[in-house]
């Protein structure tokens, strides 16, 4: 560090804020340190810089229930989240977590092993949170609680995501929409969108005048396929189906069209907290309600740095809803004369 302050020109504390963060350093002055670094071919060591500034610039993405794997909408929420931790000079680590969540939690903390966690699969009653409230790891939630006055967090407007969602298929014409969702282990869980969700979906069918049909379903393709073959066994009138849960939506378009049902022209289906990426891998390409994936994980990750850095900073609370994304699985109702919404292809 001596040697890269004298070729800079500059003192060695210089190059240490440079490289920390510390204290701020002028865009100039980084560069001529950063010049002289590549010169000596000189890297700092991640773990003398942690112990010098009692930081280890690690921080740590809480995961539970790991074994079922991130699906393609989730990941983009981690991609975002890594991608700003190194924008900041940090490594994000997916932290996994099994069935004892609160231990494996508190083992993280009292470790000293990270600055900061951001926490993702967020229950409306979280025990991580409750054990993370009484420790001085600042944290923050892609997601909330059932009362998160006082938590820092940031999460999907669900509300509004499902009233696009309706008024994208009620503006087709559709009279009888089901809905496709997480598990009923998930909702017996209080995991938080398969809540939010359900009950936005249950109210606003109510106030439009609808019948409100649910069903849960595991996550997979063939779990899928059960749910949407018993779901069209039982209700036939059913002519579109809003679905979140993108393992078992796959499962669901393909049990609809072998069992020879057109869509979008007999049934159409929108998937709700996907992503056009997922909606993709679907034939037809799949009408979606893209989750801020890209705004939450970066969102979630800035918000732990601030507080790691400023300490009692103002907290980050902030909903954003899943934006129409609409492709070849919604159509207008059987029957209807119904225009064909702004923005359809």
């Amino acid at each position: 560090m001596n040697d890269v302050a004298r070729l800079a020109g500059v003192s060695a504390s210089t190059v240490s804020y440079a490289l920390t963060g510390v204290r701020p350093v002028s865009e100039a002055t980084r560069e001529r340190v950063r010049v002289a670094m590549d010169q000596l071919g000189y890297r700092p060591n991640a773990l003398a810089r942690g112990l010098a500034s009692n930081r280890t610039r690690i921080l740590a993405l809480l995961f539970p229930a790991i074994e079922r794997g991130l699906g393609g909408t989730a990941l983009e929420f981690v991609t975002a989240a890594a991608e700003t931790a190194r924008e900041h000079g940090c490594h994000l680590v997916l932290w996994p977590t099994g069935d004892d969540e609160v231990g494996e939690t508190h083992e993280l903390v009292h470790q000293g092993l990270v600055d900061g966690l951001v926490v993702m699969e967020v229950k409306l009653d979280d025990p991580r949170v409750d054990l993370l409230r009484s420790t001085a790891t600042p944290f923050t939630l892609i997601g909330r609680t059932a009362r998160p006055d006082g938590l820092p967090y940031c999460d999907i407007d669900f509300e509004l995501t499902v009233r696009g969602a309706l008024d994208h298929l009620s503006g087709l014409g559709h009279e009888h929409i089901a809905l496709l969702s997480h598990s009923e282990a998930s909702l017996a869980a209080g995991y938080g969108p398969t809540v939010r969700v359900q009950k936005a979906f249950e109210q606003q069918t109510s106030e439009r005048g609808l019948p409100a049909l649910v069903r849960h379903c595991d996550e997979s393709a063939d779990a899928g396929r059960a749910v949407a073959a018993d779901l069209f066994r039982t209700h036939p009138e059913v002519t579109a189906l809003v679905t979140m849960n993108d393992d078992a939506t796959f499962g669901a378009v393909a049990e609809i069209v072998e069992g020879g049902r057109d869509v979008p022209g007999e049934v159409s289906v929108l998937s709700v907290v996907s992503s056009p990426r997922v909606g993709a891998l679907s034939h037809p390409r799949l009408t979606t309600m893209a989750a801020p994936g890209a705004e939450l994980g970066r969102l979630g990750v800035e918000s732990v740095i601030t507080r790691v850095e400023q300490g009692d900073s103002p907290v980050v609370r902030e909903l954003i809803p899943c934006r129409l994304d609409a492709q070849a699985t919604t159509g207008p109702a059987p029957g209807t004369h119904a225009h064909t919404p702004p923005g359809t292809p």
